[in-house]
């Protein structure tokens, strides 16, 4: 069935001038019995209407969709768009003009979106660098006008409160030192020095690095049985250390006494190499799985901050392994444990 939906403006001036020019033509044939006259009068009337037509949508219509689509392009017209607009457009029908307004506003929608999600994140992630700075200043401030006012005359008191004082100090250091490692990497400035090494023996290293923590509450640390065959991967062997060093210490934050932490390792082709840490801890809800990687995201803030750390560890993880183009994740039940694995390529000859 014929369709007007699809005609150039063109197109739709020839269709229209004929269904003009065709009834007057039949009249005046009819009328003076001349065929010529009638064909005379179609060509006459069909020229006028098609030109009259014709420069209307081309004047008054085509001219505002250019300024539409010079709005949408926001920027004076390259040669390239000029060339659209003269050549182009005007060979698209109506139809075709509305989809690509449509489009450019659904991509507009999509982008405001976006935007309206990195400002929420931006007020949250100054929100919690700001109460992250907060907690340890206001607690030196307090050890040290404690002290002024005369707490430095008790030997105890004194000891004890630079201790406390040293130790919020440390947290800052700590809190520059992974806000610099976080920003480096996202700017790209981190160089990868890859080189192939066996992973096994990277995760007992790492297991043996903390063997105090763990013996403090007497968690097992150990690699699952199957896996302890030598894999060898093709990555920056200390990048790596810091991304097992910070699961590893998450894990026995958030794991049970008297538990365990298993690595696994596997190689799922021949060209990648799947590490886990498992612990049998407190778990993670499933609203939260999706956000854990992210900046200064806790769980549970309060909880969190008294078991130490800076909140940067796993955002610090996913970028490390993300320059490594690979990827992280995380599986987790409430009060059955958590699994967080990535990938590595494997060997590289």
């Amino acid at each position: 069935m014929f369709s007007t939906k699809s005609l150039s403006p063109r197109q739709l001036s020839a269709f229209t001038a004929g269904v003009l020019a065709i009834p007057v033509a039949i009249g005046a044939y009819f009328l003076t019995s001349n065929l010529l006259i009638g064909a005379c009068s179609f060509i006459i009337v069909f020229a006028g209407t098609y030109g009259l037509i014709l420069f209307t949508l081309e004047r008054f219509i085509y001219r505002k969709i250019k300024l539409i689509y010079k709005l949408i392009h926001q920027t004076k017209a390259t040669k390239k768009e000029e060339v659209y607009f003269k050549y182009i457009l005007p060979q698209k029908s109506i139809d075709e003009v509305r989809e690509d307004v449509e489009k450019w506003g659904e991509k507009r929608n999509e982008e405001i979106e976006v935007l309206k999600k990195n400002e929420a994140y931006r007020k949250e992630f100054l929100q919690n660098l700001a109460h992250e700075f907060k907690t340890p200043i206001f607690s030196i401030q307090g050890y040290v006008d404690t002290l002024l006012s005369g707490a430095m005359e008790e030997p105890e008191v004194r000891k004890k409160f630079l201790e406390s004082a040293a130790k919020n100090v440390d947290r800052l250091v700590n809190l520059m030192n992974d806000l610099d490692e976080i920003s480096r990497l996202e700017r790209g400035e981190q160089l990868l020095y890859k080189q192939n090494f066996v992973m096994q023996d990277l995760i007992r290293e790492v297991f043996e690095s903390l063997a105090l923590k763990a013996g403090e509450k007497n968690i097992k640390p150990f690699i699952k049985k199957g896996c302890e065959f030598p894999i060898v991967v093709f990555a920056d062997k200390e990048k790596i250390r810091m991304v097992l060093t910070n699961l590893v210490e998450n894990a026995l934050k958030y794991g049970r006494s008297n538990g365990s932490i298993m690595a696994s390792v596997y190689k799922t082709d021949e060209s990648h190499v799947l590490v886990e840490i498992s612990d049998d801890g407190i778990g993670i809800e499933e609203e939260h799985l999706s956000r854990i990687f992210e900046r200064f995201y806790r769980t549970d803030a309060a909880r969190s901050r008294d078991r130490g750390g800076t909140g940067l560890g796993l955002a610090i993880c996913k970028h490390i392994i993300e320059a490594h183009e690979q990827r992280i994740h995380v599986r987790s039940t409430p009060d059955v444990g958590t699994t967080i694995g990535f990938t590595l390529e494997a060997k590289r000859e």
